[in-house]
């Protein structure tokens, strides 16, 4: 009688352990992959991740109204920029909003502090504001 209570306190045990790992990363740990993804990008000059993967759908519209695709607007933007750094202070979540206090710099350029504006987008977080 006692195997089966041992072995249903062990599948227990597994079922609780489980549910346990099944916790993905919090809003903040997401707004910061995609702010770091954004800086990764920007520095391998990544035009196409950035327009598809990581810019908001309402960004990547303000960019091409210029009349250039996504990937060209920030290439001619971004092209020039060398060796840019970023890094990532305080995250601020707000329902599907959220901020991200920045501190950018590039070879030959001042350092600047800066806040993204970032939207939840069919769950993913997306930066809708490059600075403000």
């Amino acid at each position: 009688m006692l195997r089966p209570v041992r072995f249903l306190a062990a599948a227990l045990v597994l079922a609780v352990l489980a549910g346990c790992g099944d916790r993905g990363p919090t809003p903040e740990q997401q707004v910061r992959t995609t702010v770091s993804d954004f800086g990764r990008a920007t520095a391998s000059k990544d035009y196409k991740a950035l327009c598809d993967r990581i810019l908001a759908p309402k960004l990547v519209e303000d960019v091409t109204s210029v009349g250039l695709s996504c990937e060209a607007a920030l290439k001619r933007g971004l092209g020039n920029v060398k060796d840019p750094r970023l890094t990532i202070g305080t995250v601020r979540i707000d329902g599907d909003n959220a901020t991200a206090e920045i501190r950018s710099s590039a070879s030959g350029e001042q350092p600047s502090k800066d806040t993204l504006k970032l939207v939840k987008v069919n769950g993913t977080w997306k930066i809708s504001s490059l600075g403000s």
